[in-house]
């Protein structure tokens, strides 16, 4: 692909291979030419905007986590050289906690935890980024959970009046991609599951996903079986009924050697106001920003059904909104 200058194969090979040169190698200095200088990166805990603030995130990063690794274990994308590439990609992270920083005191744990990451990339450079990192996996190993750190957070960065702000609808900056996605089928499908889902028509599970289907969800939760599909969908939308649930993004993908695969990104912004997985209703406004993967496939002559679904969401940020909301917060 002219688009990579010889130096990588495809979509695939150019996103693992950066993210290795960046982080593993430490040539931190390419940011500055693998990510444009007015990039927009967007996670549930912020919106950073330039690739000087990305760079000093990850020099903080890895000074708290000096041996972290990153593997990639899925890369879904879409799109072409005219116009740039869209990379849906999911990694595990492995790190040991050995400085002292954002998460605490160094306590010398090894910890694991997925992220995923949707990328826009144009004449190899990224310009374009949405990020979620499963934080409650992290803080959990670490011994505390979301909650307790999101209250921590907020005193830390100086109070509700001066701490940072969640990424919200409101406070999203444009980027240079305005796509949302491809055509094919598979993409359609996977969306229109977690719309019904979410428009509570919770018989989709039984019927879209295998009865032996494998979930990771935030908080390094690992399923097997319908029922934690169910647990965590139905215990998401109990807690923000009346919130706007919208697809922002859809790629369906058709590799050699891969299952067919499905990667979303969505929303669901509303007011915090029914019993589910974070507690007694507050009336808190909170925003959601998801990325979910799934692989179809199926066993005989059974239809084809999601085998494999990995969906992150970040509980601290969910958590930071609705401490903002109750001025339960240590400021």
């Amino acid at each position: 692909m002219s688009l990579f200058g010889g130096k990588w194969a495809d979509v695939p090979d150019y996103i693992l291979g950066v993210t290795k040169e960046i982080w593993e190698d430490r040539r931190i200095h390419t940011l500055r030419d693998y990510y444009g200088a007015d990039i927009v990166v967007r996670s549930p805990a912020s919106v950073v905007v330039g690739n000087a603030d990305v760079i000093a995130a990850t020099m903080a990063t890895l000074a708290e986590f000096p041996d972290r690794a990153l593997l990639g274990e899925d890369v879904i994308w879409c799109g072409d050289g005219a116009d740039g590439y869209l990379s849906s990609h999911r990694l595990i992270s492995t790190a040991r906690h050995t400085a002292d920083g954002v998460y605490g005191t160094a306590m010398g744990k090894t910890i694991r935890y997925r992220i995923l990451a949707d990328c826009h990339v144009r004449d190899g450079v990224i310009d374009d980024e949405w990020l979620v990192r499963d934080q409650a996996a992290i803080v959990r190993q670490l011994g505390t959970d979301a909650p307790s750190f999101a209250r921590r957070l907020i005193a830390k960065e100086g109070g509700a009046k001066s701490c940072v702000e969640p990424y919200t609808a409101a406070n999203d900056v444009a980027g240079p991609y305005q796509g949302a996605g491809n055509d094919d089928a598979l993409g359609r499908r996977y969306a229109d599951v977690l719309t019904r889902i979410m428009g509570a028509d919770m018989a989709a599970v039984s019927r879209e996903y295998d009865r032996a289907v494998m979930s990771f969800y935030p908080g390094g939760d690992v399923g097997y079986g319908r029922d934690p599909v169910d647990q965590f969908w139905m215990s998401l939308r109990a807690s923000f009924p009346d919130a706007t649930f919208k697809i922002d993004h859809a790629i369906g993908r058709h590799d050699p050697s891969m299952p067919p695969r499905a990667a979303l990104r969505w929303s669901l912004s509303g007011t915090h106001s029914g019993w589910g997985a974070y507690g007694a209703p507050t009336g808190a406004q909170v925003h959601v920003m998801g990325i979910s993967h799934a692989d179809f496939g199926s066993l005989g002559a059974a239809d084809l059904t999601i085998r494999q679904e990995h969906t992150l969401i970040d509980d601290t940020a969910i958590w930071k909104q609705i401490h903002l909301h109750t001025g339960l917060h240590d400021d």
